[in-house]
């Protein structure tokens, strides 16, 4: 198991153990090849800065929960077919995932697998959705599809999935609120 694969089951289980996903986390279904996870957080922002953060993960993703250990490496070209990729020490880098839909203010739709998921035979969807809340900011939703075949099942792993990107949303509802991503 690598250090990322490590750290990421570390730091899912002690969040899971924790405090438990924030409300609106929730894994909506899992089944043999796959599964989904949505997650709503609401952010005291406009869809267009909330969007403009969402693109910058270096200023809010965990760096936990990166190969390289620094979210500084972390880069997110926002365009169709750009990557959402990583540098490395010695010239190495990791693309994440690839954008296939990106409207400021309003979506971004990435295919990939994050984290273990990128050694093993799935593929997925990320989407993060943007509407205006009729209180004021903005409703993110988030949507997580992966699919494929994991030798453990896709059950072991929906929870910890559900549990690090509960933690990604929290931080970057953090960062648009206070200007610190973690509070």
């Amino acid at each position: 198991m690598t250090r990322s694969s490590r750290c990421f089951l570390a730091a899912a289980a002690l969040a899971a153990a924790l405090e438990g996903p924030p409300a609106g986390a929730a894994v909506v279904n899992v089944a043999p090849g796959g599964f989904e996870i949505k997650q709503i957080v609401h952010i005291a922002a406009s869809p267009a800065k909330a969007y403009a953060a969402l693109v910058e993960p270096k200023l809010w993703w965990d760096s936990g929960h990166t190969f390289s250990g620094s979210a500084a490496n972390l880069s997110l070209d926002a365009r169709a077919g750009g990557c959402f990729c990583e540098t490395l020490a010695n010239g190495g880098s990791v693309q994440h995932e690839v954008v296939v839909r990106a409207e400021p203010g309003q979506a971004l739709v990435m295919r990939g697998a994050l984290g273990p998921f990128q050694g093993r035979g799935v593929d997925g969807a990320l989407s993060f959705d943007l509407k205006p809340s009729a209180g004021g900011g903005v409703d993110l939703t988030m949507t997580n599809d992966l699919g494929g075949y994991m030798s453990e099942g896709m059950a072991v792993w929906a929870p910890r999935a559900d549990a690090m990107l509960a933690g990604q949303m929290a931080r970057l509802k953090a960062y648009l609120e206070t200007g610190k991503p973690d509070g």
